[in-house]
């Protein structure tokens, strides 16, 4: 009963998401808007990695890199079309998750957070100096305006609706993940590999598992990321980036996909609110989250017991009846 009234919640916002543009066309908000959304996206994979997995990566900038420069360079050169290039962004961050994966998820704690850190450093350089390819420090601009199925969508209404659409997609591949048999296996994995082993759960396989849908889903968001911004470089793929986007999915509460959606949505709006501080923006920033953190180190939605209010919910339910 509760998670059907948690889904009806789910089904509203996203009904006033659709309602949205129809009563604020302002081209500032719903630039705030497609922006927060993607970084819900973006948290929702590092919440799946860390939050539920227990896997510490600080070099997650470098899957969103890989699937913005690989939607760029098919887009601009190719002339490929907006999904075709998200689904190649997919395959290929998928696969530089998958060669990353193999070899270091034997490894525990922040020897894993180290190598992330590592190949975030590797591939920005590999953007840096592979001229021929990425146009070095120069970027690559004018990318092509997002196409699908050869019409040209240029409105911010047409991008929002667009990444709205993989945000709620994303979400429920996230969410049918975490409460599926894969997500029970990964929680416990996260808890205590070696009891999680013991219990016949193939801990290197779902590490990878998980691993590789989380710099999926990273890639898709960068390839949608090239065509929104329409022009990448390298110094946005930075470990600084990865470390911005991991405290959005702690600051919500590790293990709780709505704390991650609240959570990203705070700190892409909160920016934005504080602007007018100009040069103390940074600085008061900061502060708030200092101060959060310190109230609530689990996030907004981290300590946040579902079971306890289940219980709660039907102990109440009966106490009606009777």
């Amino acid at each position: 009963m509760v998670a059907c009234h948690i889904n009806k919640i789910a089904f509203v916002s996203v009904l006033l998401l659709l309602m949205f543009p129809l009563v604020n066309q302002s081209a500032y908000t719903l630039r705030i808007a497609t922006v927060a959304m993607m970084y819900i996206m973006i948290a929702l994979s590092l919440n799946l990695l860390t939050g539920f997995c227990g896997l510490m990566s600080i070099g997650h900038a470098a899957f969103w890199g890989i699937g913005a420069y690989t939607a760029a360079i098919l887009a601009k050169n190719l002339g490929w079309g907006m999904g075709t290039c998200l689904i190649a962004s997919a395959l290929v961050s998928g696969f530089f998750g998958m060669m990353l994966g193999l070899p270091v998820l034997k490894l525990k704690g922040y020897y894993l957070t180290i190598v992330t850190l590592g190949f975030c450093e590797i591939i920005r350089m590999v953007e840096l100096n592979w001229m021929s390819l990425t146009r070095g420090p120069l970027g690559i601009n004018n990318i092509p305006y997002p196409n699908l199925f050869g019409i040209v969508l240029k409105s911010r209404v047409e991008i929002y609706y667009i990444m709205l659409g993989l945000m709620v997609l994303t979400g429920l591949v996230v969410h049918s993940i975490v409460h599926s048999r894969i997500g029970k296996a990964i929680v416990a994995i996260r808890e205590d590999d070696l009891a999680a082993s013991a219990m016949g759960i193939n801990v290197t396989l779902y590490k990878i598992m998980v691993f590789i849908i989380s710099a999926t889903i990273m890639g898709v968001a960068g390839g949608f990321y090239a065509h929104y911004i329409r022009y990448i470089e390298p110094s946005i793929f930075n470990t600084g980036t990865s470390m911005n986007m991991l405290i959005m999915a702690i600051f919500g509460g590790l293990g709780s996909i709505p704390g991650t959606i609240i959570g990203a949505t705070i700190l892409t709006v909160l920016p934005e609110t504080i602007r007018f501080l100009a040069e103390y923006r940074n600085l008061i920033y900061g502060f708030l989250i200092i101060v959060l953190m310190l109230i609530k180190p689990s996030g907004v939605l981290g300590d946040v017991n579902m079971e306890y209010i289940k219980k709660r919910y039907y102990a109440s339910k009966a106490g009606d009846k009777g």
